[in-house]
């Protein structure tokens, strides 16, 4: 179940900013914060599985890249998602070390695990965000229908 929180109009710096001192995590979709449900067990083992290969893969081939796990993707002047996964160049976050997680340079590639309330945001919105993006790679990891789905920026 997703819910938005306060009436208020948040821009990208006061949701960078945005404290109400909970563990709750927020996507800023339109000004608006909206609450993300806790992950299930199923989507946080397939979320483990692919981050511990992708870094394994990484550090085979020597590549200058890091991944994260749940870090923030903006998306527009008053959007920010929350991304599984994604895979950036390490240069591209060495000088914001103390900043939010929050990219706000196009990952290389995003990766989002679908769960019954994410179906529309994963596969609809999230796909034109980071289409628009111009995100090179994006993978739909759907575990209900077994199924894997690799969008390819062109």
């Amino acid at each position: 179940m997703k819910s938005k929180v306060a009436e208020k109009l948040f821009t990208f710096d006061e949701y960078l900013a945005y404290d109400d001192r909970t563990d709750n995590r927020y996507e800023l979709v339109d000004g608006r914060l909206e609450l993300m449900n806790p992950r299930t067990f199923r989507d946080l083992l397939i979320a483990d599985f692919l981050q511990d290969n992708f870094k394994a893969e990484i550090s085979r081939l020597g590549l200058p890249w890091v991944c994260f796990r749940e870090a923030g993707i903006r998306t527009g002047w008053r959007k920010s998602r929350l991304s599984d996964l994604y895979i950036v160049p390490v240069e591209q976050v060495q000088e914001f070390l103390d900043r939010s997680a929050v990219t706000e340079i196009p990952p290389l590639l995003a990766v989002e695990v679908v769960s019954p309330e994410s179906v529309s945001r994963d596969y609809r919105f999230k796909r034109s965000e980071y289409a628009a993006l111009e995100i090179p790679e994006y993978w739909i990891v759907d575990p209900m229908k077994s199924k894997v789905t690799v969008l390819l920026w062109e």
